[in-house]
This record gives C-alpha cells, sequence and structure tokens, in this order.
C-alpha cells in the first residue's frame, strides 16, 4: 500500500547495531521483543516458552540471568530456539561474561552497576569476543541516588543523565554496539525521557513503559506510550511489558507497530463494533476469524463490516472484504470490488480459505521478484 502524505512517519536517525542476526536501529525494521518468565533453570519449559514467541513472531527474547545456575542453563537455551537472546544481568559482572560465552546475542547490563573499570573491561572484553551488544536499561524506579538527590525525584532529567553516564562507559572502553532505554511506569514520565533521550545521542533507542498493569489496562497504556513515540519517529526495537502470557506481549507490539503502517505481519482485520444494522453477528465472526487465521504470518487486509452503510468503503481500502446483507447472505469483495454473495452457514469457512489463498498468492508473488532480482 502506498502510504498518504500524512500517514508517513520520519524515523528518527540513529546508528545500527546487531542483536545476534537482527539489525536494530538505522533503517532496520522495528523489532518486537518480550521476556521469558519461567525459571532459567527449567530448560524444557523456557524452551517452550520462547517458541511460543517465536510462533507470534517475536525477533529478540530476553531471559533473566540472576545466577550460574541460569547461565549455565542459557547455553541449553540458545541451542534449542531461532531467535537472538538477550541476557537480563544486573548487578554482577561475571553473570554477563558467563552469558556472553554461553551465547547470548546481547547483554542488558548497565556497566555503573558492576563495580570497578577493570570489571567493565572484562564484560566489554566478553562482548566484543562473543559478538554480543549490549542495552542499558535505565529504570525511573531503581535510579542511581546521587541522582535521586540531585533532581529530588524520578524525572526525565536524570534518567537521560544515568543512561549517557552508563553509555560514557562504554564509549570510554570503545565499545559502541549498545541500545538504550529509559523506561518508567508512568506514561508522561517515560515519554519525556526518550524524547529528551532522543535529542542526545544516535544510540538505537528500545521502547517500552515498564510495568504497564495486565493485560487490557497494560496494552492500552503501552498503546499510548509507545505509540505516541514511533508516531513522532523515536525507537528501533520495542517490549510491550504485560502481567500476562508473554505471546501477548508480542501480539500487542506487532498491533501497535500495524496501526502505524510501521510493519505488517499476519492478516490485519479491520472490523465494525456492531449495531442493530448489522446482516450478522461481527464480534463472534471476528473472534473467529482471528482464531483461525492466527497462523497467517503474510500481510492481508481484511475487512469485516456488518452493514452496508461503511462495508464498502472499508473493502475499498482491503485486500478483502465482508459486507452485511440482508436475508443471511453477505457480499464478499475482492481488490476492493464486489465480488460475489455468501451466506451466514458458510462465511467463516470460505473466508478462511480466501485469505489463505491470498496470502499464499502473495508468498509465490513475492518468491518470483526475489528469483527475478537474483538473476538481474
Amino acid at each position: 500500500m502506498t502510504l498518504r502524505p500524512y500517514r508517513q512517519i520520519l524515523r528518527r536517525k540513529s546508528r545500527q547495531i546487531h542483536v545476534g542476526r537482527v539489525l536494530v536501529g538505522g533503517d532496520a525494521p522495528i523489532s518486537v521483543q518480550s521476556m521469558t518468565n519461567t525459571l532459567t533453570t527449567d530448560v524444557a519449559g523456557t524452551v517452550a516458552q520462547v517458541r511460543a514467541m517465536e510462533e507470534a513472531g517475536v525477533d529478540i527474547a530476553r531471559i533473566s540471568c540472576p545466577d550460574e545456575e541460569s547461565t549455565h542453563a542459557l547455553k541449553d537455551i540458545v541451542r534449542q530456539v531461532g531467535v537472538p537472546i538477550v541476557a537480563d544481568i544486573h548487578f554482577h559482572y561475571k553473570r554477563a561474561i558467563e552469558a556472553a560465552v554461553a551465547g547470548a546475542a546481547c547483554l542488558r547490563i548497565n556497566p555503573g552497576n558492576i563495580g570497578s573499570s577493570e570489571r567493565v573491561k572484562e564484560v566489554v572484553k566478553a562482548a566484543r569476543d562473543h559478538g554480543c551488544s549490549m542495552r542499558i536499561g535505565v529504570n525511573a524506579g531503581s535510579l542511581e541516588r546521587h541522582l535521586l538527590e540531585k533532581y529530588g525525584e524520578p524525572c526525565p532529567e536524570a534518567m537521560v543523565e544515568s543512561a549517557l553516564e552508563h553509555a560514557k562507559i562504554l564509549q570510554d572502553n570503545d565499545f559502541h554496539e549498545f541500545k538504550i532505554s529509559v523506561k518508567a511506569s508512568d506514561v508522561f514520565l517515560a515519554v519525556a525521557a526518550y524524547q529528551q533521550l532522543a535529542e542526545a545521542t544516535d544510540a538505537p533507542l528500545h521502547l517500552g513503559v515498564t510495568e504497564a498493569g495486565g493485560l487490557r489496562a497494560g496494552t492500552v497504556k503501552s498503546a499510548i506510550g509507545i505509540g505516541s513515540l514511533l508516531w513522532a519517529g523515536i525507537g528501533d526495537t520495542i517490549r510491550v511489558s504485560l502481567s500476562a502470557d508473554p505471546v501477548e506481549e508480542v501480539k500487542v507490539g506487532f498491533d501497535i507497530l500495524k496501526s502505524l503502517d510501521l510493519r505488517h505481519r499476519g492478516v490485519r482485520i479491520v472490523s465494525c463494533p456492531s449495531c442493530a444494522r448489522q446482516g450478522f453477528n461481527v464480534i463472534d465472526t471476528v473472534a473467529k476469524l482471528e482464531d483461525r487465521l492466527a497462523h497467517i504470518t503474510t500481510p492481508v487486509s481484511l475487512s469485516i463490516i456488518g452493514c452496508v452503510v461503511n462495508g464498502p468503503g472499508e473493502a475499498r481500502e482491503t485486500d478483502l472484504g465482508l459486507t452485511g446483507g440482508g436475508n443471511g447472505m453477505h457480499k464478499m469483495y475482492v481488490g476492493g470490488k464486489p465480488d460475489h454473495n455468501i451466506s451466514s452457514d458458510q462465511m467463516i469457512e470460505h473466508i478462511v480459505k480466501m485469505v489463505e489463498e491470498k496470502a499464499a498468492a502473495i508468498e509465490a508473488q513475492r518468491t518470483d521478484q526475489n528469483h527475478a532480482n537474483a538473476a538481474e
């Protein structure tokens, strides 16, 4: 789809780093992350959770490594999953070194928290030797004491100062493969901190509203905070923090990106809230279609509208569309044009088949184009 001028987002220019095979920053697609909540020492359980995230489309997974047993388990986990793993390290520099050796693609660590300059040098050497990048992760709830004394409370200025202090430690060690986050549970604080940080550094930024809450409230809060930053062109990778299944974090992350036309994965359903005019049960239909079409990763747009008031207009803008009609018969649209009628009792199976065929056609066309490009 060609973007109209008012829908175009001009992304901030950031330098590009690697998190394993995933590029972060520059002109790379904005990546979606999540974090396991299993015990890392439970290798089978952690691998199963990462694989579930992978099925949902996650680009990068984070795993906590609080002790030596966890970094030992990390080696087995990394071998069994397909996405790059970020090792979550907080205070002990040896855990960072062990995680790098174990195959972590990135270390989430604040270098100012791990002790002497010699320890920092050891961690930087391990990261460099094993191809690890790093994430400096500042959190409003755990700011350094000297910054709280200076500013009196968590504020954007304190968070940015903390981030830049940690970044300078890495830069002084000639290490530049890092990204930064400045998270807060307060949307206003988080957004203001990221806005200031975006002006102060060219490092790629990892966006998130931390401790956002449960599935519904946390989704709304994250969409407001992360969405407003992305809309302003700020952000290179995102993690939606929910008190919910990590797979839901991945789904919400992609939904935020799809809403802003920044990334497209799977079926994007445009549906009405339903009313007395509906020719079929819109809510039930959409729920069934979301479930039945969850396996599709190819970007396909589908409109499901209960009546003819807005149906034809929405169908013009989607690959496939359904508009409710009378007497249990409804109109299917293909490529924005009315194509054929379908009955209520057949429409779910019919739409699923049509979407699957459309996705297959798109993939075949993409393959042909790739072959043609390779032949040139």
